[in-house]
Order: C-alpha cells, then structure tokens, then sequence
C-alpha cells in the first residue's frame, strides 16, 4: 500500500513538471515576441522621426523660396528694365513652381504631403508595435506567476496551485494571441 501512495505524489509532480515545461516554453515565446515588438517599434519610430525632419527641411525650403518669390514680385513695380523684368519675371515663376513641388510630389513621394502620410503611417505601425510589446510583457509576467505556482505546489502539494497555474497559462496564451492578431484590442479591454 505504501508504494502505492509513493507513486502518486512521483506522478503529479511530473505532471507539474510537464506543465512548467509547456509555461516555460510559452514564456520564451512570449518574450521573443515582445523582444521583436519592441525592435519594430524602435524601426519605425526612427523611420517617423527622419520623415518629420525631412518634412521639417521641405517646410524651410518651401518658405525660404515662396519669401525670396514675393520679395522679386514686390521689386517688379519698380524696374523699367523689360529685359531685366521678364528675367526676373521667369525666376518668380520657377521658384513658385518649385514651391509647389515641396508642397506635393507624388512621383517621388517626398512632397510635405506625401511626406506627412508616411510619416503618420509609420507612428501608427509605431505605435501597434508598442501595443504588441505592452501585450507580451503582461503575457511573459503571467507566465512568470503561473511557472512560481507549479513549484509551490511541488513543495507544499497543494493542487489548487497547479490549477491556477494552468489558468494563467490559458489567459498568457489568449494574451500572445492578441499581441499576435490584434494587439491594440487591449486598449479597449483595459
């Protein structure tokens, strides 16, 4: 009868062995995917940062031209020159046209408006890539607490310890599946 008994404890605490195995697993999962979260956001954060300074040159540029264009058209009235007029005439109208270009570029891309939609795209990939590392931390957090469980219950051999375990890791893995598939749901949730 007492190897019975003997077994039994062996038994379960294989069984909490495996659990751990399966939480410490998801725990490395659960920490790559935020490691890699967190290396996008740093991305595309840099990749917002450099299209704004680029915006911010374009917007300089663009005023330092439209300000030299009204300055000549304000000197117009007062040349009689026609030859020096039309010269000065067609320099007004390439530096109002290279304005424009500053402004919007769609062939390139590097136009202030074209510039700005990049550049909010990239905070918004920012920020979803924020949102998927807040996500797994939480998850990594929670496995942490579930793995502490499994071995307290190895010591003390009380059962509800496993089963919390097994609890959190059920809510870590949904966890991980929001970080993965929708990672700014849980700014809803919370």
């Amino acid at each position: 009868m007492s190897g019975g008994q003997a077994a039994e404890p062996e038994t379960n605490n294989k069984g909490v062995a495996l659990l751990i195995a399966v939480l410490a697993l998801m725990l490395a999962f659960s920490e790559m995917g935020g490691s890699n979260a967190e290396r996008e956001a740093q991305a595309h954060n840099l990749e917002a940062s450099n299209l704004w300074a680029f915006f911010q040159a374009k917007t300089i540029r663009r005023t330092t031209v439209q300000v030299a264009s009204e300055q000549v058209e304000a000197q117009l009235i007062t040349i009689t020159d026609q030859a020096q007029r039309d010269v000065l005439q067609k320099r007004v109208v390439d530096w109002k046209r290279t304005a424009e270009r500053y402004e919007t570029e769609p062939e390139t891309g590097e136009g202030r408006r074209e510039l700005m939609a990049r550049a909010k795209a990239a905070e918004q990939k920012r920020d979803e890539y924020k949102a998927r590392n807040e996500v797994f931390e939480v998850s990594s957090a929670v496995l942490q607490i579930a793995i502490v469980l499994c071995s307290a219950m190895i010591i003390t051999g009380i059962a509800a310890l496993v089963w919390v375990a097994g609890g959190l890791g059920a809510i870590a893995f949904a966890l991980m599946s929001i970080a993965t598939l929708a990672p700014n749901l849980v700014h809803y949730i919370f």
